[in-house]
């Protein structure tokens, strides 16, 4: 059972201008400890990199954002996660809500077997919206806001897997805007993408962050110091070591000036 959040740390949270706060957060897959000691607070309408090696712990920390860890039989988080001030552990969280309210963008583009206009209209259905006029209007905001619109409003009856690659991340983007989230998960947006398609991806990040909170993973230094406001670098000392949170500033200072040489080494290229 989650322990109480105490008043205090809910009011900080709340005037902190953090979206999400994290503190102190431990996760295991089983027995293992695979991040320790985690505290970090998500600034709101900011980009947050985290960057890292391969296997530090990203991607399992961006999933415990908004619970998606809980599908992985066998794993368990300890210490606080406030989403706006409101422990996303807390037993009377509706986790189904959460994951509307925090979105998740996955490596791989995923649109579903669907028309273009049904993978937006996917989700708006399933939280029970079905008059067809509104729906029109979610598709197109949404799909406008993803920037894709002008791209594929004539043939939104073709199946979303006929897009090209950036397009189908775009129409990912554009299904996880549909529902109203408030944050957005962003796990290597770009890496199955090519340039041109990255760069797109990279001006509706710097769009989208006006009126949401993004936090995108990402093995590319120079993405991370293009498209980011704050930098969180993390670090595993050995594959039998628990990761942790090494350094966490706004980028410029990440990027040209770390405290921990081992921020710059990575930075620099030295290892990772």
């Amino acid at each position: 059972m989650a322990e109480p959040v105490p008043a205090d740390a809910i009011q900080e949270n709340m005037l902190s201008g953090d979206k999400i706060d994290v503190r102190d957060l431990d996760f295991y897959y089983g027995d293992f400890k695979a991040l320790e000691g985690v505290t970090v607070g998500i600034k709101r309408n900011a980009i947050t990199a985290f960057i890292g090696p391969s296997g530090c712990g990203k991607s399992t920390f961006l999933r415990s954002l908004n619970r998606m860890n809980d599908l992985i039989d066998g794993t368990r988080v300890e210490g606080t996660v406030l989403l706006d001030g409101k422990d996303i552990y807390a037993e009377d969280v509706d986790v189904v809500d959460l994951r509307r309210r925090v979105g998740m963008i996955f490596q791989q583009a995923n649109p579903f077997p669907l028309s273009i206009y049904e993978n937006i209209a996917y989700g708006p259905r399933i939280h029970g919206l079905r008059n067809k006029a509104e729906l029109d209007t979610i598709v197109e905001d949404s799909l406008t806001k993803a920037n894709l619109w002008k791209e594929v409003k004539d043939k939104l009856g073709q199946p979303g897997t006929d897009l090209s690659g950036g397009q189908q991340q775009r129409l990912c983007i554009a299904r996880v805007l549909a529902v109203n989230p408030e944050v957005l998960l962003m796990d290597e947006p770009c890496s199955a993408i090519d340039p041109t398609s990255t760069q797109k991806i990279e001006d509706l990040m710097d769009k989208l962050k006006d009126n949401f909170t993004i936090v995108i993973v990402t093995h590319n230094m120079q993405q991370a110091a293009r498209v980011s406001d704050y930098t969180a670098f993390f670090l595993a000392e050995d594959t039998n070591l628990p990761a942790k949170l090494i350094e966490y500033d706004m980028t410029d200072i990440v990027f040209t000036n770390p405290t921990d040489k081992r921020t710059e080494n990575y930075i620099t290229g030295r290892f990772g």
